[in-house]
């Protein structure tokens, strides 16, 4: 209980109570009244000046000079009055909860207890040290198994509540698992009904145009060449949708459980090839990186060799994974036509997707002109643990 309110209307009580108590003798009052007036006041001065501020400290000077200053309080408005006692039901309390250590408190604990004995001693002489050691052992021993048992359900709270903050993270990690197997299984559905039915669906279209054009040679005519320009446009726009489709069904490939992303960026690069002819070099050197991230550089570098196919006409593109001055960075770069005035979300949604994704991570994201010509793509993450390890000649080089 660290709410400094409650513990001045305590001290405020005790201490009324104390006063009450001197009171309900008759007048006159006589050293002893006044003396333990003047030690209720040095009490309340004590508190509110110093032992106040110390609650929630948890520190050990400040703790020994509440320690000792209270003993000295009790065994002296003792020594005055042995109702002076009463104050126990504020000062034992307050020396659990400003103790640093169970050890201290207890320690405190019988100092107390010595100083009320002492008190008793001087005020009753030889006849009080019964009385004294009773009532100290008494009251000491009661704070002290109370201190020790209250403590004991604190730490087994404490024990509960941490137990239950790891269970809860525990269960967060197990729903951003679930939800990244479901959009994964999800993608992996999507990508084998678009090659199972769409692809496949142009893959013939193609050869019924081809087929129609083979046809249409041998026959003469104005009509006849017009079909055949028709037809051949039919089979262009159907190769161009069935590119379109093939790297669409790439991008939606899902990351392998328990691959690397070097791996993920070797199979990625190398079936990009196979599709387009673009030559494709890998080289990932970041390590250390969190599933969550890969994903994001994964997703980033689909896009970014999407734009490669659509947009820039190269013949060869880079894809490399580092990490520099506390980022991992993600780089795709081409020897294509350059980006011209390519810009996130002006034309589709590739560009805008690697920039909200990067963006989800705390990440940066850039396009750019190359030096030598072509386009240069960066996705940034902060990762201050991400250190450069050796590079895997199976992950770098032509794929």
């Amino acid at each position: 209980m660290l709410n400094r309110r409650w513990w001045d209307v305590a001290a405020i009580a005790v201490a009324s109570v104390i006063v009450a108590f001197t009171l309900f003798d008759p007048p006159p009052y006589g050293p002893n009244d006044w003396g333990v007036w003047a030690t209720t006041a040095a009490f309340l001065v004590f508190y509110f000046a110093y032992a106040r501020t110390r609650l929630g400290a948890d520190r050990l000077a400040p703790h020994i000079v509440v320690s000792i200053a209270f003993a000295v309080l009790v065994g002296v408005g003792a020594a005055f009055e042995p109702s002076f006692a009463i104050v126990q039901v504020f000062v034992y309390p307050f020396i659990w909860t400003t103790a640093p250590s169970i050890r201290s408190a207890i320690v405190s604990n019988l100092l107390i207890a010595t100083a009320l004995a002492s008190g008793y001693v001087v005020h009753f002489g030889s006849a009080g040290i019964i009385a004294g050691l009773i009532s100290a052992a008494i009251s000491g021993g009661f704070s002290i198994a109370l201190g020790l048992w209250i403590t004991r359900i604190a730490s087994y709270g404490e024990e509960r509540g941490r137990l239950l903050d790891e269970l809860q993270s525990a269960q967060g990690q197990l729903a951003a698992m679930h939800r990244d197997a479901g959009v994964t299984d999800e993608r992996a559905r999507l990508a084998r009904e678009i090659h199972d039915t769409i692809a496949q669906s142009l893959t013939g279209l193609v050869m019924v145009a081809q087929r129609t054009g083979t046809r249409l040679e041998g026959v003469a005519g104005e009509a006849a060449a017009s079909a055949r320009a028709d037809v051949e446009l039919m089979e262009q726009m159907a190769r161009e949708a069935l590119t379109e489709a093939r790297g669409l069904v790439a991008s939606l490939a899902p990351v392998e459980p328990g691959a690397g992303l070097g791996d993920a960026l070797a199979r990625l690069a190398a079936s990009f090839e196979r599709e387009t002819g673009v030559v494709v070099t890998v080289s990932a050197s970041a390590t250390g990186l969190s599933r969550e991230h890969e994903v994001v550089l994964l997703r980033s570098a689909q896009e970014g060799l999407a734009n490669v196919r659509k947009h820039a006409g190269a013949r060869h593109s880079a894809v490399t994974v580092e990490s520099v001055d506390g980022e991992v960075v993600l780089t795709v770069s081409d020897d294509g036509v350059g980006p011209g005035a390519a810009a996130p979300g002006t034309s589709g949604f590739g560009l805008a997707g690697i920039r909200d994704r990067s963006a989800l991570v705390g990440g940066s994201f850039a396009i750019e002109a190359g030096d030598d010509g072509g386009t240069v793509l960066r996705v940034g993450i902060p990762r201050a643990d991400a250190g450069p390890a050796p590079t895997d000649p199976a992950q770098e080089g032509r794929t």
